[in-house]
């Protein structure tokens, strides 16, 4: 049996914060994964570096540089809400002619709106995933050192992360490895909920494990592993 959902059950997912309106041209800050009607998230940001939801630091002197927009998102909420998308597309038209550009707006505009049923062929469009996308926090788990080495484990400076439910652990130490320029002779274990997790365990078992119902992002902790004493090492 089919169950069927309101729209209103869904509103706090589709709808912007910052105008009470439904997204238009979805706009996603990469630091925090906070989404924002386009508009009105660069209007924001001319007087703040932070986002406007948690007030995470977007970025130091070019925040607009750290948005993304999500078409996935913004197809999502013009399929769900009768009219959005004609209506927006009327007012943008009445917008143009009324400064006399009605003739001169190219199709190839960044303005111009992409039907929800045309987008996926679109050259400019999103292109579709056919799997689940789960958000990751990667987070250290202490401040450490290594005996007989000079590196210092540091915190990343962007730990989030969207990635595919069938990603392995080990998937994601390899990004780590190359995000946190890590030497030959050190390794990493990652961790969730102070549990050490096997290599081969993919999001997608890791998240029915240990954070079903729980908010996102789903928090990993990374923590340092020597694999061999540096020490004993032939000097050439």
């Amino acid at each position: 049996m089919m169950m069927k959902i309101r729209i209103r059950q869904v509103n706090p997912h589709i709808v912007c914060s910052l105008c009470a309106g439904y997204f238009i041209d979805a706009t996603t800050i990469t630091e925090c994964l906070h989404t924002f009607c386009k508009s009105c998230i660069v209007k924001y940001l001319q007087s703040s570096k932070c986002c406007p939801h948690c007030n995470m630091k977007i970025h130091e002197t070019q925040p607009l540089a750290n948005l993304r927009a999500d078409r996935t998102l913004q197809d999502i909420v013009y399929k769900l809400v009768p009219g959005l998308f004609e209506n927006e597309e009327k007012r943008r038209e009445e917008f143009y002619n009324s400064r006399g550009l009605g003739n001169e707006k190219k199709d190839g505009d960044e303005n111009t709106l992409l039907k929800p049923s045309t987008i996926i062929n679109h050259p400019d469009g999103h292109q579709y995933r056919f799997d689940e996308q789960i958000c990751l926090c990667l987070e250290r788990y202490g401040p450490q050192s290594v005996q007989n080495g000079s590196y210092q484990l540091r915190p990343l400076e962007k730990k989030f992360v969207r990635c595919s439910i069938r990603v392995l652990v080990s998937q994601v130490k390899g990004l780590l490895r190359k995000k946190l320029s890590l030497p030959e002779y050190l390794d990493l274990d990652v961790l969730c909920q102070e549990e050490k997790l096997m290599e081969e365990m993919s999001m997608k078992q890791l998240f029915l494990m240990h954070w079903f119902q729980k908010d996102s992002p789903m928090v990993l902790f990374y923590r340092l592993k020597q694999r061999y004493n540096t020490s004993t090492e032939c000097s050439s």
